[in-house]
Parts: structure tokens; sequence; C-alpha cells
């Protein structure tokens, strides 16, 4: 074929510019994932025409086709791909190319089965899905680096592609390989220097289990001693962070200073250190997936927007979202109603993401994810996905130079712990299965943290996510703190200094009962916490639904549940008592003034409209103003600052009947009508529905 000089295209202006923490855009990025590939005939030339129809303006490519691009060992093959990204960029398309490494080639497998993850208790993995290698494999890390070196020599100079992604979804996916094994012992080596730190700050005096030598350290397997648990799980998130900055710096050795470095992150999974795993990207980029229908809720949209926009203080790409349908079988098949894409678009964009792309552009004739839809159904032909699709890229085109790259700024923060996450698996306080077994439903994760900011989402409370390794404590009026199982005395006492100048904090159940290695701890508890706290308590209980005592928050669901402290209160204040002929004598929910700031404790689980209550009387007590507080869902608000220095706010209808509301802000434009709207004026949004105003 027609070999490009790549050279004489970089006079083009790509709009990128970039520097150690952001990137900066002149438009917002749309498109979808895209596999010519997987095509059951050619019609690369047909896809590329009805992209650029639709006005599509970025494709991904190339994450999981190790398999073409070196079919045999050492040998390999880019015209394929050149074909590819040389239309797309004659389209005025611009690519985003993936490093291939998560899908592993046959020949790979066949040659070295060694790579294969063998995880515990024995069981190994197999070939035939993606994901199935140990990342800190030396074999694997061999061929993955030369396939890396080989596509960046032959692609970096290309002046269609704006970035890179490294792997993919990337997990230490429950390695325990016996290279893992003793790279794992090596680390407790160098953390704990001597064998006698280790036995006294793990306590394996317990059951006699004391080690003498490193030799010693037994597998992870049948491991009861919850410090080990806890620094295994912090070794499995730094053997992702450095697997990803690994392929990060070698990508840097290539590109060019136009283009970006990003992973596809998840948002539901937790077991990876997102702040150190993306320490040498450009941006944060993420796959969020949600109901549709009657399910969509935008709680999704919005945590996973919330949580990564956070990660690095900046705007961030959505690299996989629902274009159609989802799912690995045909169970859970919901196509959205009209104007649910659309409004999708817009929800991640009043977040503060940077580009919106579906996984995938077409749907998959063959493998697992056939019922994963993409723009395109089976038949490839245009349809109602691609009309909306197409509506929404256009409205982009004209105003989406007023949405990119916008900048919010919010006086609440929820404070995220990863070892409090894995901590609460370990020694669950819910749920079901033997007490041998350690749980998979992540409380942490799905319950607590889920509920804190679903209610302020609902609620129209902007949120930001902080976590112990990068507080900022100072920056926010009011910080939540979900059951903070592990922490240091250190990052306790910044929290209660916190409180004392000045600061409002919610706090849940079970926080400042460990340490940072999950020892707990010899004292009263809550431990360092006690004064700030304005209480103490020695005992706590399991428990069944439990209303509270007269119903002090007037709500239809006056319940606790799950979990309860005996709260002996000094300095707090109590604000609600469980009903309960023996509990009823301690507080469910304290408040202690100390110092200049407050500390509400809640000592148990609370329904959706208790602790709505909770958060709506601190946001207040903290001094947040908005005047869109007065909202609430399914009547959603977003706002942030455009790069024209102008307001922008954003109003979403979830549901499938017309909302009426009173605009509360200052006069401006709604992007979408070109009209002008005044303060008070009584606006209208149809269902399923968006209205985009910039204040003038």
């Amino acid at each position: 074929m027609k070999k490009i000089h790549y050279a004489i295209f970089l006079i083009a202006a790509i709009p990128f510019f970039l520097n150690a923490q952001s990137i900066h855009q002149e438009n917002i990025l749309y498109g979808a994932a895209y596999y010519h590939e997987y095509m059951p005939y050619e019609r690369l030339d047909e896809d590329v025409r009805m992209m650029k129809e639709a006005g599509i303006s970025v494709v991904r490519v190339g994450e999981s086709t190790w398999s073409l691009f070196e079919p045999r060992d050492g040998e390999f093959e880019f015209a394929w791909m050149d074909r590819i990204i040389d239309k797309m960029y004659e389209a005025g398309i611009k690519v985003i190319l993936g490093t291939p490494t998560y899908s592993i080639p046959a020949w790979l497998w066949h040659k070295h089965p060694e790579i294969l993850i063998d995880y515990r208790n024995g069981r190994e993995a197999s070939y035939g899905i993606r994901q199935n290698m140990n990342i800190t494999s030396p074999t694997f890390l061999f061929y993955s680096e030369r396939i890396i070196r080989k596509m960046m020599e032959h692609y970096a100079s290309h002046p269609g592609i704006i970035g890179y992604q490294v792997d993919n979804e990337t997990e230490a996916r429950g390695v325990n390989n016996y290279d893992f094994q003793v790279s794992f012992v090596n680390h407790l080596k160098k953390k704990y220097k001597t064998t006698e730190n280790l036995n006294k700050i793990w306590g394996l005096n317990y059951w006699g289990m004391t080690i003498d030598s490193w030799e010693e350290v037994p597998p992870r397997d049948g491991v009861t001693n919850t410090g080990y648990k806890l620094e295994w799980a912090r070794f499995n998130r730094k053997a992702v962070a450095d697997f990803l900055t690994w392929q990060s710096e070698i990508v840097a050795e290539y590109k060019r200073d136009d283009q970006f470095i990003m992973h596809c992150f998840m948002p539901s999974v937790q077991n990876i250190d997102q702040i150190s795993s993306a320490s040498k990207m450009d941006v944060m980029a993420m796959n969020v997936y949600h109901g549709q229908q009657d399910d969509l809720t935008g709680n999704e949209i919005a945590f996973a927007g919330d949580y990564f926009r956070s990660v690095k203080g900046s705007n961030y790409l959505v690299t996989e979202t629902n274009a159609q349908t989802i799912g690995w079988t045909s169970k859970t098949q919901q196509p959205p109603y009209p104007g649910q894409m659309r409004q999708n678009v817009y929800a991640h964009i009043g977040s503060g993401a940077n580009m919106v792309e579906y996984w995938h552009w077409h749907s998959i004739h063959y493998g697992q994810e056939i019922y994963w839809k993409g723009v395109l159904s089976h038949d490839l032909q245009p349809n109602r996905a691609y009309a909306e699709v197409s509506k929404t890229a256009h409205e982009l085109q004209k105003f989406g130079t007023k949405l990119v790259n916008l900048k919010k700024k919010n006086d609440v923060a929820i404070l995220f712990s990863h070892d409090s996450n894995d901590a609460l698996n370990f020694m669950p306080f819910n749920g079901s299965g033997s007490d041998w077994e350690e749980s998979s439903n992540s409380a942490y994760r799905n319950q607590l943290v889920a509920q804190f900011h679903k209610v302020l989402y609902q609620n129209n409370i902007g949120v930001d996510f902080i976590f112990p390794e990068q507080l900022n404590l100072e920056k926010y009026k009011l910080v939540i703190i979900p059951s903070l199982y592990v922490a240091s005395d250190e990052l306790l006492q910044e929290i209660s200094e916190y409180v004392k100048n000045g600061g409002h904090v919610i706090m849940q159940f079970k926080s400042g009962f460990s340490d940072e290695n999950s020892m707990v701890r010899p004292v009263m508890a809550p431990g360092p916490l006690r004064e700030a706290c304005g209480f103490y308590y020695q005992e706590f209980s399991n428990i069944k639904a439990l209303p509270l005592k007269d119903n002090p928050f007037q709500v239809e669901e006056n319940f606790a549940t799950d979990w309860m402290e005996y709260l002996i209160p000094e300095t707090a204040q109590p604000l609600a008592y469980y009903d309960h002929p023996y509990f009823s004598e301690y507080p469910a929910v304290t408040i202690n003034e100390y110092g200049k700031g407050t500390l509400l404790y809640e000592g148990s689980i609370f329904s959706d409209q208790i602790q709505a209550k909770l958060i709506k009387e601190a946001v207040e007590r903290a001094g947040v103003k908005n005047p869109d507080l007065q909202f609430s869902w399914p009547l959603i608000a977003k706002s942030g600052v455009n790069g024209d220095g102008k307001t922008m706010h954003f109003y979403y209808n979830y549901s499938s009947d017309p909302i009426e509301f009173a605009y509360p802000h200052g006069s401006g434009k709604e992007l979408v009508t070109a009209k002008s709207v005044k303060n008070g004026e009584v606006l209208t949004i149809a269902a399923w529905d968006i209205i985009i105003i910039e204040e003038n």
C-alpha cells in the first residue's frame, strides 16, 4: 500500500496542550472504540464515512490485538492498523492507540504457560479469556516491552494519534504465583527490616505463628492474620501501579509532546491505587457502565466523575460507557429510552469529562461480548442509537467549546480509604457466608461510600473525593468520613485538628478502631479520636433493622441496621437513640462541638432518608450554599466554570415526565435552543432531557 510520510502532516494543529498533570482541549472529544478487525466483512471506508457523517471526532483502537500485531513470535505486522489510522486521519477523526498487553496471543501462552496466573488454593488460569496472566512475570514483561517498543517506534510520529492507552482495566486479578510471593517477601524485608519487627507489628505470637527467618513467611493461601492480609492487598495495589508506571515510562520515551498517556480505570474496582498508578500519566480515563431505561439515575456517572476528577484534580476522559445494551449474556438487555444516550453524554461533561467514548462502534458477531452492543447493531446499519449520537455530536460541534475544560469547585469531600476497604472485607460487619471466608461484597465501597455519595448527588450537593495520601482537608467546609477502620495516629490527629480549626465532619462507625497495620488499638475506642468525637465505647453489636426512638428525623424509613456501638457521651450531644429495651440508653447519632468545628458521628447504618436529613443539616451547619440545593432527584443540577471564565449550569431530568423549575442563577443563554434565560424564569425540561445555561 502507499506509505504516508507522517512528517509532512505535523504542521496540522492538534488541539492538545500538555503539562505534567493535565491536558487542555479546544473541544469535547466524542466517539467510540473501533475494532475493524472484528468485522464480518470489509467495511472500513463505510465505517469512516458513517462516523464522519455522524460527527464522531475520536476513536480508540488496538488494545486487544497483540495477536495481530505479532502473529508469531518476533514477527510484527502493522500494515493492517496503518490503514485504519490513516483513514481516520484523512477523515479528521483523532485516534487513541492502546498497548495490547491485556490480551496475550495464543503462541505466547503455548510457548510460556508459566506466565498464566496461579490463583489461591491451587487453581490455575486457563487460556481463552483476557487478563489471565501474571503482570509481574519477567517473561510476560519481556514480551510486553518488546511489542510496546515496536509499536511506539512505528506509530509515535503519526499525526493522527493524539494519545496512548497503556493496557486496559488492569488489576492484579488474584495473582498468587511463586515469583509474586517471592517479591512480596522481598517487599516485607524492605518495609519491616527484621522478622522481629514483623512478629510484633502483625501480632504473630497469636496461635504461635512467629517466624524466625524470611523463608518462613507462609504463602497467602490459608493465612488468617489481618496484618498479613492488609499488606498483601497493598502489595497487589503496588504491583498494578508498578506495571502501569513501567508501561507509561516506556511510552513516554517515544511519544510527542502533543500526545498524552492514560489508562482505562474502572470505578467499580477498588483493589488498585489510582493515585500511584496514574503518577506518570497525563490524564485519568475511566470505563463506567450503568442501568438504562427506568434504572438510569446518573448516580454511577456522577460517582465515577467525582472520583477520577479528584485523583489528579483535573478533567478526565470517558473511554467506555453504554451505547445500546450491555451484558455478557442476553439477560440484562436495556436499550436506552429516547434521549438517554444524549443525556448521559452531558452528564459526563457536567462532572468534568473532556471526552466521551462508547464501547463500542459496532456490535460484535461472535465471542463473549455479543450482547454488549455498540452504536451500530449487528446489522451494521444506521439506527436509533446512531441518530442520537449524530444529534449529540453536532450539538458539541456547535457549542462544545463552551463545555470543555470545565472547572468545578466543591465545598464537600468524601474521604476514601483503600486500606479500610480491604480491612473491612477481611473482617466484614455484615453479609452472609462462613467466618473463614473473606467478603466479596465490598460493603465499604458499595454500601457505605456509595450511600453517602448517592445522597449528596441526589440532593445536588457537589462533592470531591480525598484520600489519606493527599488529604487537603483545609480546602473543604464539610468532610464525610465513611468507616475509617484502618488509620494511623497521624491521620486521625490531622482529622481532629481540622475539626478543632473550624472544619465540620460526618464520621461513621468503626472509625479509628485499628491502626495502620490493622491492629486493634489497645485503648478505649475510638482511640485518638475520643476528644474530637466526645464519647467512648467498649461494646458493639450486630443488629437487625431497629427504629430510632420517637422518629427524631421525621422520616418514613426510620431505621438503623447492621451495626451499633454502645456510645457513652462525654462532651458529645446525642441526636437520636435506638428504640430497643436494652440499647435505648446508647445514642445512635451524636454531635460534638470541638474547638471551632463540629464532628457528627453515626454509630450505625441509617436509611437513605435519615442520611439525607443528617447531611443536609451538616451542609447548612458548615455554611455550604448553592441555590440548586432546593432541588432534588429526579431534577439534578451540576455547575462549573468554563475556559472563558463563565459559569455553566446543567439541569437533567431523570424521569419520563416533564419537570418545571424556577431558574435560580444569573441571567444567561441556554445553549441548545440559544434562548435567553433570566433569574426566576420557569423552565421546563422534557423527559430524559437536559438544559445547559451559560451565565452572562
